[in-house]
């Protein structure tokens, strides 16, 4: 545009509206080559000697950093680059109140500017200057500044339209802020989001090749010292103890133990010690001949004996009645059993695996278990972490969970955010993995999407354990009345529930709970 060939508020009224139109319809890339192309159009139009764009610094707010100019040649670019309190510290306090500032030369200045006007004589004898600050609601981000070497009245036509002028730059400015940090949010979201595939993705690959040929999974100190032992052990035929809290795995453990030794060919046999009638005990474990006792009409060979060159699991074995321990500990000593009703022994090739909760050590106290016997299991002992000990293999177990039930459900999961995941660890696990599991059992079924949402148990107070185990007893007790107290069988109570028979009578009877007399 040639200088002076659109003098006049009428020409300053259509170039306006020509840069409302322009900077509306422009990307955010271009926005600061059409600032400064407009700033020196309207340097032109109002012939003027030099226009500025001013925007605040994010960290201090103090400062009005020089972003866009027009100037004529023989005036030259701004001399500094920084708008400050040291050197303009009236005008600048003025903007940053969100209050204009003109005048028609420095004299008009207030005295309490005498600094603003000493730096201003430094680079001209005298100014003229209108500036408008840049506002978004009540928040100053910027100024824009219009001037003139010389003396120079600004009429009152020419600052609204001015204003104007402040108005659209500003709009613009924040609409590419605005664009900017959208972009970046998108750009932040994708990131994360790619880093959580990756993360899922990577988890998932751990779960089916970490441990794999052992089936326990996990990466922490603690379940590989686990894990170191049962490679020391499995190949001998040594007695193992298996000591932890209930629901950690214990079972899987002897599971795995069996399978890694010499003995795999034939099938374990498990025994819940606390789930056999104290009577019926003695049979169960060792067998017994017809006639043995009153109702014995048939000879029935004892789990023992059914173990014959395989492996016993005895789970929950501080629950073994004194009487039936002293006759363990002589089928662990003379490695023969004594049937019911048969004083003849019968010699048996047997490995032993015992498992206990913590509160073994109580019942040797409490003479409730026979310290020989405790020496004659304690062989090999294997501490089984709790899941509150090794909180970095929660996320692979807990994936592991999902690719099991996603099979089973016919469901899809692709991700588990990190809040989820962080407050999975957070928990105290007072129920250890089987809680676990039950948890995303839990959330599978509810599950509608992609992206598992997991419901937390409220965090735990010192009695959380006595009120998670009443929680248990009111469930059993629902389900039993429901299933008329039927354990067995299909739509039996230990079927409805999803755990084993004998798991259940065990936990019945820890709780206490007996079917009512009729």
């Amino acid at each position: 545009m040639t200088q002076g060939l659109y003098k006049g508020d009428l020409s300053l009224e259509t170039l306006i509206a020509k840069i409302s139109a322009e900077l509306f319809r422009i990307s955010p890339e271009q926005l600061d080559r059409a600032i400064d192309d407009n700033l020196q159009a309207i340097l032109e139009v109002l012939d003027l000697d030099r226009n500025t764009l001013w925007l605040t610094d994010p960290l201090e707010k103090a400062l009005l950093h020089l972003t866009n100019y027009s100037t004529r040649p023989e005036i030259g670019p701004p001399a500094l680059p920084v708008l400050d309190s040291s050197a303009f510290p009236w005008i600048v306090q003025k903007i940053l109140r969100g209050e204009e500032v003109h005048f028609s030369r420095l004299g008009d200045l207030p005295e309490e500017a005498e600094t603003d006007k000493a730096t201003m004589r430094r680079f001209s004898p005298d100014w003229s200057s209108l500036a408008i600050p840049l506002m978004d609601g009540q928040r100053v981000f910027g100024a824009i500044v219009f001037g003139r070497s010389v003396e120079h009245k600004w009429s009152e036509s020419v600052i609204q339209q001015l204003r104007l002028v402040a108005y659209v730059f500003g709009g613009a400015l924040l609409r590419r802020d605005s664009d900017q940090n959208l972009k970046r949010a998108i750009e932040q979201l994708q990131k994360l989001k790619e880093q959580l595939e990756s993360e899922n993705l990577y988890l998932r690959h751990e779960v089916k090749n970490l441990y794999s040929h052992h089936r326990i999974i996990g990466k922490s100190a603690a379940i590989r010292e686990v894990l170191e032992k049962i490679d020391q052990v499995a190949g001998t035929n040594s007695t193992v103890l298996l000591l932890g809290e209930t629901g950690t795995g214990k079972e899987l453990v002897a599971s795995v133990i069996h399978e890694s030794s010499n003995r795999k060919n034939r099938a374990m046999v498990r025994v819940n010690c606390g789930a056999i009638p104290a009577a019926l005990v003695e049979s169960e474990m060792f067998g017994r001949e017809k006639g043995a006792y009153t109702g014995a009409l048939t000879k029935q060979i004892g789990r023992f004996e059914l173990a014959d060159g395989s492996t016993i699991f005895l789970d929950e074995i501080s629950d073994l009645p004194l009487d039936v321990q002293v006759k363990l500990l002589r089928v662990l000593e003379e490695r023969e059993i004594e049937r019911l009703g048969n004083p003849k022994p019968v010699k048996i090739d047997v490995r032993v695996i015992a498992a206990t909760n913590q509160e073994l050590q109580k019942a040797l106290s409490e003479k409730r278990f026979r310290d020989d016997l405790f020496y004659r299991l304690n062989v090999f002992p294997i501490q089984i972490p709790a899941l509150r000990e090794r909180i970095e293999d929660i996320p692979l177990l807990v994936w592991s969970f999902v690719n099991d039930l996603s099979r089973a459900m016919s469901k899809t999961i692709e991700t588990i955010s990190r809040t989820t995941m962080r407050a999975l660890q957070n928990y105290h696990w007072p129920g250890n993995i089987r809680e676990l599991r039950n948890i995303i059992e839990r959330a599978m079924i509810l599950s509608n999407g992609p992206t598992l949402h997991i419901e937390m148990p409220s965090q735990s107070s010192s009695d959380d354990t006595d009120r998670l185990t009443n929680i248990e007893a009111l469930h059993f007790q629902r389900i039993l009345s429901q299933t008329h107290w039927r354990i067995r069988g299909k739509d039996g109570a230990a079927d409805v529930l999803g755990i084993k028979p004998t798991t259940l009578e065990s936990r019945l009877k820890k709780l206490g709970i007996a079917r009512p007399k009729n």
